[in-house]
């Protein structure tokens, strides 16, 4: 099974994070899928062409793997779960709340690290790289949440690994979920940031400064669950379809990889 992540604690500095945004609202035939934000846009095109080709209605909620699983082990009502790391589907399965037989790694992915698109920033990603020089002394460096979210952990792994963290930290502005820490970079509010490299595709507005190597924070993987809960007929349907060849494209399209691409 899976097994949750030890990474060190530091002080960063911090914005407010709030909850993740309630879904919106759905018809009681409608699949409903709680995904990491990361998904968004592969996802979103992804449902289209299902909704298309069955006429099934799917309705997906977006926010951060980490208030997703809260609020299934809360009761939310959701039928399928997809998270960006196997931790937060560890949590949700370890209280039986999936059909563990459901249970699939499914994608892949990078972090990178961005500027905005008119940014003359550059830099290889090594040990001991001078991020905090490049970063500047006003400037901060956008993540998603280092302690609960996916890709704040994943990034915050890297500059650990990387002996680059205690020099960074006290830049590091938090957000609750990876697109927020997108948005900062977007509007310019950070000059850097770390995210996934297919939020980095999905904006025009920012540019990939730098790629951190594989070997430098733990595999990157988004697990898929039925939800024990789901009393939809429909939801292992789309499940199954997520899976399929005809699905792929959709997030291959946005940079995503297939952890068992054979399969």
């Amino acid at each position: 099974m899976f097994s949750r992540r030890s990474l060190l604690l530091a002080p960063v500095v911090a914005l407010a994070v709030g909850l993740a945004a309630p879904a919106a609202p759905a018809f009681a035939a409608d699949t409903v899928v709680f995904a990491a934000s990361s998904l968004q846009t592969a996802l979103d095109n992804a449902v289209k062409a299902y909704t298309t080709a069955t006429g099934k209605a799917v309705t997906v909620n977006y926010a951060g793997s980490n208030a997703l699983a809260k609020q299934i082990e809360q009761g939310a009502p959701a039928d399928i779960f997809f998270s960006a790391d196997l931790d937060w589907m560890k949590d949700v399965h370890d209280k039986n709340l999936t059909v563990a037989a459901s249970e699939k790694s499914l994608l892949g992915n990078d972090i990178v690290l961005i500027a905005p698109k008119d940014s003359t920033a550059s830099v290889t990603i090594a040990p001991n790289v001078d991020l905090a020089g490049l970063i500047g002394a006003d400037g901060k460096l956008a993540m998603a949440n280092v302690d609960s979210v996916p890709a704040g952990e994943y990034g915050k792994a890297a500059l650990v690994k990387l002996g680059v963290w205690d020099s960074v930290a006290d830049k590091v502005v938090q957000a609750d979920n990876v697109r927020a820490a997108l948005a900062f970079v977007t509007k310019g509010e950070a000059p850097l940031g770390i995210v996934y490299s297919t939020d980095a595709n999905a904006e025009p507005g920012v540019k990939v400064v730098g790629t951190f190597p594989a070997d430098s924070h733990p595999p990157i993987v988004y697990p898929v669950a039925l939800l024990s809960a789901s009393t939809n007929p429909d939801a292992q349907a789309f499940l199954t379809w997520l899976e399929s060849d005809t699905a792929k494209p959709f997030f291959t399209a946005q940079g995503f990889t297939f952890v068992n691409p054979g399969t």
